[in-house]
């Protein structure tokens, strides 16, 4: 029996790991699959150790008062690859605690699928990477070089988000099913899906509303959300301005970016999604202030938001912790409604990002399992 152990560690690691599962079994039926996964994952069959929702803290201090019940989680997780010695691991992102349960198992055949993100804060953790896995799989373009300079093989695979289905929602579809006129203007509010940022999200795009209701007539809110966060996300929009359109299934939301004049969105793959949708946009993110402080010394690039950074400019506004405002917010979503040239220059800039993102035959979960699938029988798949 031939064991492939996957540990995702948040939503979009689950997506990434179900997708994952899915290109290996078209590949290989016989493989198995145990881990840590979340319910994309368990639609698949996957049995997680534990639920994968425990591990998704973000923010630096964030993480601190659950340290204790993710050392406990981390020590589960070692003994458990210990004891069924699989073929192969593969850890997909989360680098807090798939870095550390790498270093923890130097016996096993090991993947890393996302390369941590030192290119842009603490690039000299570089050096503790060594060793660490027998593949470094990259989603961005730009990736393999860096990691070479330091004497590290990456391997680009392309961008999940390809595979998303963003691209193919149904905007007549979505203003049916939820009675919307096509004078509707169709706000998509993006607070993230972990539990630690929702809550700092929600407050400023409600004020945001308030001072838009008035400035914007047939503004509907639309708020794409996980399921381990849409009850906060219900709870919190029951007392907002204009109340929006909760969207919990795939389809919806993306039937939503098809309708959608615009977006507000966290930082994060969301860009990709709405860019890859043509949804014009402005990207906020706010978090405790303290680990603002302590993340602004160590970044080391000059845009937050991805869509920014594979641009190689400012292509959409980034409005940041002091600017992420509910005043500075309603003015940028005005102007990406009234101002036609300002949404159309951004969706030329996101077709030239998206292109970026692809690799030259498949799509990226064939070509990540590919690389697996090379470990498992002893290839280098150079």
């Amino acid at each position: 029996m031939t064991l492939i152990y996957i540990i995702a560690g948040e939503q979009s690691g689950d997506v990434l790991g179900a997708r994952l599962i899915a290109a290996l079994r078209q590949a290989r039926p016989d493989l198995n699959f145990t881990g840590i996964g979340g319910p994309r994952m368990a639609d698949l069959g996957f049995q997680s150790v534990f639920p994968m929702h425990q591990l998704a803290v973000m923010g630096l201090l964030e993480v601190l008062p659950r340290i204790r019940i993710l050392r406990r989680l981390m020590q589960e997780t070692i003994a458990d690859l210990k004891a069924r010695k699989p073929d192969v691991l593969v850890t997909i992102d989360s680098p807090g605690f798939t870095l550390r349960v790498l270093k923890q198992v130097p016996g096993l055949k090991r993947v890393h699928y996302v390369a941590p993100q030192v290119w842009a804060w603490r690039p000299k953790r570089v050096k503790h990477f060594p060793g660490l896995w027998d593949r470094l799989l990259c989603l961005l373009p730009f990736e393999p070089e860096w990691f070479a300079r330091y004497g590290i093989e990456g391997r680009f695979v392309g961008h999940p988000v390809l595979e998303s289905g963003a691209d193919r929602g149904n905007g007549a579809r979505f203003r049916a099913n939820h009675g919307l006129d096509d004078a509707a203007r169709v706000l998509i509010l993006m607070p993230g899906s972990r539990r630690s940022e929702v809550p700092r999200l929600l407050p400023v795009f409600a004020e945001t509303l308030a001072l838009l209701k008035e400035r914007v007539p047939g503004l509907v809110p639309v708020v794409p959300v996980a399921s381990t966060v849409a009850d906060t996300v219900r709870r919190a929009t029951d007392s907002w301005p204009v109340r929006p359109i909760i969207v919990t299934e795939l389809d919806d939301k993306h039937d939503a970016y098809a309708a959608a004049s615009a977006a507000l969105t966290k930082s994060g793959t969301s860009t990709l999604e709405l860019a890859l949708a043509g949804v014009p946009m402005a990207v906020t993110y706010r978090v405790n202030p303290i680990s603002a402080v302590m993340a602004r010394r160590m970044i080391r690039i000059p845009h937050v938001a991805m869509v920014n950074l594979l641009a190689g400019r400012l292509l959409v506004p980034e409005l940041l912790q002091q600017d992420c405002r509910a005043d500075r917010l309603a003015d940028m979503v005005e102007a990406l409604l009234s101002q036609p040239e300002t949404a159309q220059a951004q969706r030329a800039g996101f077709r030239e990002v998206i292109d970026r993102l692809r690799v030259p035959d498949g799509n990226p979960s064939d070509a990540a399992a590919k690389e697996v699938l090379a470990l498992v029988e002893g290839r280098s798949n150079a």
